[in-house]
């Protein structure tokens, strides 16, 4: 099995680059399942009801979320009535949407996706390791691949998490930084880890958005107005890959056998 894993796209550039690279790679590497982290695709802050659909006609199947996943007001009516669009399970369960999603990839193998966010320098929520533990405890055993997307700030915490869940999840990959970690592994328990995906969007900027306003917030403190950046677009992603046989960890899911860094450009 080949899942990708697209790391936070950001603006239009981000989605522009998903449109023009996504179903080239899927049909070249024989994806079975594409996953992104959504949260910053509208405009950097958020992501809208159009832009869900948008991305989901890409070929992305779930589109993960995080502290910006409420950002746009006309999200907090349609995320309940889809479930593929994910934020943060460790956030009380009165908000809208749901942290977990089980479905079905192109290669009859079923999944799930879980997705939750960091405690350090993040906004408060609850754990996210005892909230991982409480929703694998709902699985079925018939679900194979099992993705965590772990949106924290600190690289320590994601590691800890990648380390705790290591043989009983197919993979734990890191979002919310927007800058590509080299750590990717295949822990000796059988999960695919990777501290940070990366960003999909424009680099030439600082963390997605433009580098001008960015250096002058940081020179005077005063308020200002963030826009998403331009140039030297990437798309930031991992293949992770269990082999043929099936082989399943201690936990009962697919073993991982390989994760791989991806950066495409715009031709």
């Amino acid at each position: 099995m080949r899942v990708l894993f697209i790391g936070d796209i950001v603006g239009s550039p981000g989605r522009e680059i998903v449109r023009e690279r996504l179903a080239d790679l899927v049909s070249t590497r024989k994806i079975d399942l594409v996953i992104a982290n959504g949260e910053n695709s509208a405009a950097g802050f958020g992501i809208t009801p159009r832009i869900a659909e948008e991305l989901f006609g890409y070929g992305i199947e779930v589109l993960s979320g995080g502290n910006h996943s409420w950002d746009k007001r006309e999200i907090l009516e349609f995320m309940p009535h889809e479930p593929r669009l994910l934020r943060p399970a460790n956030f009380p369960d009165s908000n809208p949407g749901a942290g977990l999603y089980v479905g079905t990839a192109r290669n009859a193998v079923k999944y799930a996706v879980i997705n939750v966010q960091g405690r350090i320098f993040m906004p408060s929520n609850e754990d996210p390791f005892r909230k991982v533990d409480e929703l694998l405890a709902t699985l079925t055993s018939d679900v194979g691949f099992v993705l965590v997307d772990m949106h924290g700030e600190t690289t320590s915490e994601k590691i800890a998490l990648g380390w705790y869940l290591d043989g009983r999840v197919t993979a734990v990959v890191g979002t919310h930084t927007h800058v590509t970690t080299a750590d990717e592994r295949v822990l000796p328990a059988g999960t695919a880890y990777i501290t940070d995906v990366g960003m999909t969007g424009p680099h030439d900027g600082v963390i997605g958005m433009d580098r001008v306003g960015i250096i002058k917030k940081f020179l005077d403190g005063m308020p200002a107005r963030f826009e998403v950046a331009q140039g030297n677009v990437q798309m930031n992603c991992v293949l992770i890959e269990t082999d043929d046989s099936g082989a399943r960890n201690a936990g009962g899911r697919l073993q991982a056998t390989s994760i791989e860094r991806l950066r495409l450009k715009i031709d």
